[in-house]
């Protein structure tokens, strides 16, 4: 796949996954990208998506690597179907932190499975999006 049509916030960077990441990707084509640990967005060429879905993902990371600072911790609450969610996935052993980074992630990046924002999400949310420069 080629990924040079698929653009990440100012700010962020985007690399190709090393070899080491390219195995977990192929081993998981459920995941379609990732945050790393040096603050990178990379995207997995084996899952499939279509552009505009990788370019989803490549928003969703981006906000991640984004509220690992601390002026953009998540600070709301999870819904009770925000957490019934999460406990069905990976996410049910993380952090709290990353369980509402994880929403709020896919809030922004206009995933269904975050669920529906509530008011102090929304507002955090559109936070996000502007610290980002993204739409409105």
């Amino acid at each position: 796949m080629d990924f040079t049509n698929i653009k990440v916030p100012k700010g962020i960077k985007a690399r190709q996954p090393t070899e080491s990441e390219l195995e977990y990707f192929r081993r998981n084509t459920n995941v379609s990208g990732m945050a790393t640990d040096d603050d990178a967005v990379i995207l997995n060429p084996y899952s499939g998506l279509k552009e505009s879905e990788y370019q989803a993902v490549a928003l969703n990371e981006s906000s991640r690597i984004l509220m690992r600072q601390p002026k953009y911790a998540p600070d709301f609450d999870l819904t009770e179907q925000q957490i019934r969610f999460l406990d069905s996935t990976t996410y049910r052993n993380a952090s709290e932190d990353d369980r509402k980074a994880t929403i709020a992630a896919r809030l922004l990046s206009g995933d269904p499975s975050g669920g529906i924002a509530t008011t102090e999400q929304a507002v955090f949310v559109k936070n996000l999006q502007q610290a980002l420069q993204i739409g409105d």
